[in-house]
Formats: structure tokens, C-alpha cells, sequence
């Protein structure tokens, strides 16, 4: 199973996409899974639930800071690093689904506990998250050089 069916799987089995993502990159890059999914936690569904930047995006950049993230403050390059790498994961997620706001995404503001529950009932979380979160696997994995 590619890391990126790993990621989709997690999210399948209950975990929200942003802890989906970083866990599973997580302990290839030095972070225990547990600790990843706790840092991760509060990012799913755009952000603690309120539609805003996708969880899948959110993991994704935490996987980037992780493996280039600045460490010490003379390490300018490490930063521009990240940053750059950002950069290409956001627009070229944003060239595939054409945005990395949840609630645009999805078509739900998940803010409003009326359209959460509509969105629930839609079956959106099992019909669209999954690729996005497959999808933000395989862009990052490019980016990244990682498989």
C-alpha cells in the first residue's frame, strides 16, 4: 500500500484528515504517531471544524515544516525552504481542486451547526474528503521526494 492509500485509510478508519496526513509521515521524519495525531488533531475539517483551510492541507504543511522547518534563526535557507515548498503544495493543490478552504471544497460551512448536519447526511466526508486527503498525500510526496 502506497503511503498515500496509508493516509486515505487512516482518514477512512475515523481520523480526521489532518492527523490522517502527518501520522503517516510522521515517524519517517522522527515524530512518534501518537504525538503526531495529538498535534494534528485540532486541524481536521478546516481547521477545529469550521471550514476553513482543509486538514488535508494543514497535515501536508506540518509534513513540510517537519522534514525543512527552521530550527535554529541563523538557518535562513531552512525557512525559505519551507516556504517555498508551501508555496508549491498550496498551488498545486489548488490547481487540482481548485481551492484548499474546506468549506469551498466541500460546499458546507461547517461553522454553521445546520450545514455540518446537512454535510454530515450528504455523505460528503466519505465521498469527497477521502481524495482530498489521497490527493494531498501524493502532491506532498512529490514535493517532498518521498516514498
Amino acid at each position: 500500500m502506497s503511503r498515500a492509500e496509508e493516509a486515505k485509510k487512516q482518514f477512512e478508519k475515523g481520523f480526521f484528515c489532518a492527523p490522517a496526513v502527518l501520522s503517516t509521515y510522521s515517524e519517517q521524519l522522527g515524530l512518534e504517531k501518537s504525538l503526531a495525531l495529538k498535534i494534528a488533531c485540532g486541524f481536521g475539517a478546516g481547521i477545529g471544524c469550521m471550514g476553513r483551510t482543509c486538514g488535508a492541507v494543514t497535515g501536508a504543511l506540518m509534513v513540510i515544516g517537519l522534514k525543512h522547518g527552521q530550527v535554529n534563526l541563523a538557518d535562513q535557507e531552512s525557512q525559505q525552504t519551507t516556504y517555498t515548498l508551501v508555496k508549491e503544495f498550496i498551488d498545486r493543490f489548488t490547481a487540482l481542486h481548485g481551492s484548499i478552504e474546506c468549506k469551498e471544497l466541500i460546499g458546507y460551512d461547517l461553522s454553521n451547526s445546520d450545514e455540518l448536519k446537512s454535510a454530515r447526511v450528504s455523505g460528503v466526508f466519505q465521498n469527497k474528503c477521502p481524495s482530498f486527503v489521497y490527493d494531498s498525500a501524493c502532491i506532498l510526496e512529490d514535493v517532498l521526494h518521498l516514498r
